[in-house]
């Protein structure tokens, strides 16, 4: 009985491509519903924004072209100009922060330390929680503390930008501590029984043979805490809100704790309709700022991996 089933079943000698060519063959197909999703989703929406970037319109309806006309105007708002590098102190403080505090809990997480889980659980646990959530949260907690010396953080502008910074360590360490505890832990044994042979300290160690190898992480981790720091907008909603503002000479203000993509946004809703075609220029800008710091951060710290 065994026999005559194997042998039902059996392929056929010289038969076996006849059952992988008609998958290979019928493979692009089943790729066509994702790549109908991005495209609709993401590439026809990219390149109508584009457009509508040299275009004056309030409607996508009405949309009239007008040129170079709205990056002109996104070039001379003070208010994009302030959040811009606005934006890129807070990626730049925040990334060196997040990393080096995320790497030394790795670090010690990996120390065969008593309740190491429970560490691990606890510290990430912050980035499941929603940003807007998270910019409540936070939000109440800097209130109830500095309204007992008479200011509040939409009141003062190096608090508003040192409580975003608090807001994302809290959120961020602990995702990044994970990735950096998954690179730790690949690091060959072998060449940290070398090290200790040759009689390395464990400073030593650290500089010269575990961080060398840990860079694939590091450099994951850096790229993901750069284009989080740039492309911020929830917590900063929910936290400050851009607050505070100062007025400026010719009547407008300009949010001192406003960053790159709130100020889009606020363009976009604001009370001036006729401003949509530059905030989507802002928009586009926008794309190729965090685009080009993407690919030139993964380009420099790729080039130090220590290829295994």
């Amino acid at each position: 009985m065994k026999k005559f089933f194997k042998g039902l079943f059996a392929t056929p000698p010289g038969r076996s491509h006849l059952i992988i060519n008609p998958i290979r063959r019928w493979s692009p197909l089943f790729l066509l519903p994702m790549v109908l999703a991005f495209a609709i989703g993401f590439v026809w929406p990219f390149i109508h924004g584009i457009y509508l970037s040299f275009c004056k319109f309030k409607t996508t309806s009405d949309a009239t072209f007008i040129g170079f006309g709205n990056y002109i105007k996104a070039f001379n708002d003070k208010g994009f100009l302030h959040a811009f590098w606005y934006t890129a102190l807070f990626a730049i403080v925040s990334l060196i922060l997040i990393n080096v505090l995320a790497f030394l809990a790795a670090y010690l997480l990996t120390q065969n330390i008593k309740g190491t889980n429970i560490f691990r659980t606890v510290f990430f646990m912050p980035n499941l929680i929603g940003g807007i959530v998270l910019g409540y949260i936070w939000s109440m907690i800097f209130d109830g503390i500095l309204t007992h010396f008479g200011t509040s953080i939409l009141m003062d502008t190096n608090l508003g930008f040192w409580g975003l910074i608090i807001l994302m360590l809290w959120q961020q360490i602990g995702y990044m501590m994970i990735i950096y505890i998954a690179g730790l832990q690949a690091v060959p044994e072998d060449i940290l029984e070398a090290a200790k042979i040759d009689g390395a300290t464990k400073k030593q160690t650290l500089f010269r043979v575990i961080i060398p190898n840990v860079m694939p992480s590091i450099t994951i981790c850096t790229f993901l805490s750069l284009t989080n720091g740039f492309k911020l907008f929830d917590q900063n909603l929910a936290l400050t809100a851009g607050n505070p503002f100062v007025f400026q000479p010719d009547g407008s203000t300009v949010k001192t704790t406003e960053m790159l993509a709130l100020n889009i946004y606020n363009t976009f809703y604001g009370d001036n309709a006729n401003a949509r075609g530059t905030a989507q220029a802002k928009a586009v800008l926008f794309f190729i700022l965090v685009a080009v710091i993407g690919i030139i951060q993964l380009r420099a710290t790729r080039n130090k991996e220590v290829q295994q």
